[in-house]
């Protein structure tokens, strides 16, 4: 059911933990599932030097947050706006269809942390300004 990479980011995940004062923090959740995501984003000179995660949820938010933190690090804002749900599913080698909508919150975060960022210093990014945050409609989404 779940591949080799799902199972290593859940057993080890990478990027755990909170940044002392970030320059972003995201946080997005589902209430239908009870995933809740928070990732935290150190950015200098338009590359995230560093990115961590505390998430609540099943073994498959944990390892689409692991999985996410690896595939923005060290990355430009403009490659990390890049990452979408399916690159992280199929960074993990794949997600049950029901899983889905874990990959989908870890884009999200991804993109809450840098709104957080681009507010906080009065930048804009390209691509946020229409971000709706709200995972509810993709939780009943089947993907293959």
């Amino acid at each position: 059911m779940y591949s080799e990479k799902v199972m290593d980011h859940f057993m080890n995940p990478r990027n755990v933990g909170e940044i002392e004062n970030p320059d972003g923090v995201g946080e997005v959740g589902n209430v239908k599932c009870g995933d809740i995501m928070r990732m935290y984003l150190k950015i200098k000179d338009d590359t995230i030097e560093d990115v961590k995660f505390k998430t609540f949820g099943c073994g498959s938010a944990i390892a689409s947050s692991s999985m996410a933190t690896e595939l923005i690090k060290g990355k430009t804002i403009s490659q990390a706006m890049e990452i979408t749900n399916k690159a992280v599913a199929e960074a993990l080698d794949g997600l049950p269809p029901i899983k889905m909508h874990c990959s989908v919150l870890a884009e999200q975060a991804i993109k809450s942390a840098l709104l957080d960022y681009s507010q906080k210093n009065n930048i804009q990014i390209e691509g946020l300004e229409d971000m709706d945050f709200d995972d509810d409609h993709h939780h009943d989404i089947i993907e293959e």
